[in-house]
């Protein structure tokens, strides 16, 4: 994959120079990566840790979304004698909501896994064509949100751990497939509903220093190499390539959609796993459980949990639901902790290493987002609000509740609520300076019935892999693209614009979380809308790609990709890595 910021944004960084463009942007969300070991408990319980999630149109297939939900984190591929499996006694599921009128889940898959002893008489995984703790799943879906359930898959495969060329390829002493690849094609079903599914190991998709970041946020390393905290490293997915008219309300095909932005066309999408309350550990080396389901792992936005919520409230925010999330948690997204370090008055000059990402304090001259001050509340009341988002008869007091949470129409809209296509939601090609009136179309993904999901318009067009402009910035690209490149800047008319379709609108397995969720707090969102970085003097007409902008946006922590390649096919996840073939030395 390309390397982010050397082709196609520098290219369009050159052009809007030249061009004497509009700015450039975003339009992102969170803070920092993703959720694995993120909270206390669940640290401790790895086999219902729910690590990641992804849900995007699927490139080589658009008529379908493809969601992926994986758990246990940082499998060492050679952990034997005794590897990873999917946990019996849990609840793998995940979750959907696709109308705006029906607060709660509008769909649910269950997955449920048995595990069997074909050969207990070895120690070994795989002997002689047998697999010990081979696992089997069943699939069950219910359409009327958790009151009843069908099943869709019976006796799921699972294929096996991928330990080694005896244990996989050999005919004789073990499987004798012709390639790993052979066995994770061979184990994809197709439920009786139509749905194609896919449960077993991979290759960690995610792909961030997660020793750099949690080094009090030395990122990119000072002093030291940045690496891939997980590369080469395994997890456990579920994927699900779903038909869009399966996921639709109205049970719409995507060639039905008014548009490319059509609000009819959103999903929320979440995941989690649950346990039974009671578990007793037997004399004889085996366990019972008892009790109701409790919920002990949830995963929307990545690494909310990880990097949002404090410490005292992991374990109470996993045990939640987006449809019940607690009002003390807001805070921690209208004034966010990352915040404090991108503030030189605050915490700033203690992480030097953020040095480039710095918010917002006097935006258009006027304008404060540092934690603690009024960002746009200043502007309650004013007509100058009527029609826009931020209307109270809109849209009530849901993106400008009260003095002193800047970041509410930002971070906020993008964790909580989607973002409407309505200003100041729009580019701020067109909007001759005035960030509250209409710009270029960008995104909508608004579904503010819920709180913290990953939000995907399906009627979003697929990014070709192969296109120039393909990028792992995601809407960060597209804002760039939107902003800067002709014709896209110069007309305010609804096109599709390249990286659209990437995260923050869903998430792409490409799409580098990391790096945009940090130019996010950054408040890149808010410069992509028109409310520029505080070097930028409008009444210079000056183009607003000033420093600080090219600092933001040139911002990257050094691990920029995955550690290997995706498929070109569902499941697209690359396959686990081999027991026998990895090298921590690096």
């Amino acid at each position: 994959m390309k390397k982010l910021l050397t082709q196609p944004i520098r290219r369009l960084q050159h052009a809007a120079i030249n061009c004497m463009f509009i700015a450039s942007g975003l339009m992102a969300t969170q803070v920092m990566a993703s959720s694995h070991r993120e909270a206390p408990l669940i640290a401790n319980d790895p086999l219902a840790d729910n690590t990641d999630l992804y849900v995007f149109r699927s490139p080589d297939d658009p008529n379908t979304v493809t969601i992926i939900a994986n758990y246990i984190p940082a499998e060492i591929p050679f952990g034997g004698p005794n590897y990873n499996h999917f946990g019996e006694n849990i609840r793998y599921e995940i979750h959907i909501d696709n109308n705006i009128l029906t607060p709660g889940d509008d769909i649910i898959y269950r997955a449920t896994f048995t595990r069997t002893n074909e050969d207990p008489t070895t120690f070994f995984s795989i002997r002689l064509g047998a697999e010990n703790l081979k696992t089997t799943y069943m699939l069950e879906k219910s359409i009327d949100g958790g009151i009843t359930f069908m099943t869709i898959v019976t006796d799921g495969i699972v294929p096996a751990i991928n330990i080694g060329a005896r244990s996989i390829e050999d005919a004789v002493v073990g499987l004798g497939a012709a390639s790993y690849e052979e066995l994770m094609m061979n184990s994809i079903a197709t439920a009786v509903t139509g749905e194609k599914v896919f449960c077993g190991p991979v290759d960690d998709p995610f792909f961030v220093d997660l020793g750099g970041i949690f080094d009090l946020g030395n990122s990119p390393r000072a002093t030291e190499t940045p690496r891939d905290g997980l590369g080469h490293f395994n997890t456990h997915s579920i994927a699900l390539q779903i038909p869009i008219s399966m996921l639709q309300k109205d049970g719409l095909s995507v060639d039905m959609a008014d548009d490319i932005l059509d609000g009819d066309f959103v999903i929320g999408v979440w995941a989690s796993a649950s346990r039974r309350a009671m578990r007793t550990l037997n004399g004889d080396g085996t366990e019972s459980v008892s009790g109701d389901w409790i919920q002990v792992s949830r995963l929307g936005m990545p690494l909310t949990n990880e990097a949002v919520i404090p410490l005292g409230e992991k374990d109470y925010w996993n045990s939640l639901s987006p449809y019940a999330e607690d009002a003390s948690h807001f805070e921690f997204f209208y004034n966010p902790e990352l915040g404090l370090y991108m503030d030189d008055a605050l915490f700033g000059t203690a992480v030097p290493q953020f040095q480039k990402l710095r918010i917002q304090k006097a935006s258009l001259g006027a304008y404060n987002f540092s934690n603690g001050a009024d960002g746009l509340y200043g502007l309650k009341g004013n007509p100058a609000l009527d029609g826009t988002a931020l209307d109270d008869a809109i849209f009530g007091t849901l993106l400008l509740p009260a003095a002193g949470k800047p970041r509410s129409v930002d971070l906020w809209p993008i964790f909580f609520t989607g973002a409407p296509n309505l200003a100041p939601y729009q580019l701020a090609t067109g909007k001759g300076g005035n960030p509250l009136a209409a710009g270029k179309p960008f995104i909508n993904n608004f579904l503010p019935n819920g709180g913290d999901m990953l939000r995907l318009n399906m009627a979003t067009p697929v990014t070709d892999r192969t296109n120039p402009f393909f990028s792992s910035e995601g809407l960060l690209a597209a804002a760039v693209i939107g902003l800067t490149v002709d014709p896209f800047n110069t007309t305010t008319a609804l096109e599709f614009i390249p990286n659209m379709d990437g995260f923050p609108n869903g998430r792409r397995l490409e799409d580098d979380v990391t790096r945009i969720e940090l130019q996010a707090v950054s408040g890149i969102v808010l410069a992509a809308i028109g409310l520029w970085y505080d070097d930028y003097d409008p009444a210079s007409g000056e183009s607003p790609l000033t420093r600080d902008m090219r600092d933001v946006i040139n911002y990257t922590t050094r691990v920029e990709h995955n550690d290997a390649a995706f498929q070109t096919s569902f499941p697209y996840l690359a396959a686990p890595w081999r027991g026998t073939a990895v090298d921590y030395e690096y």
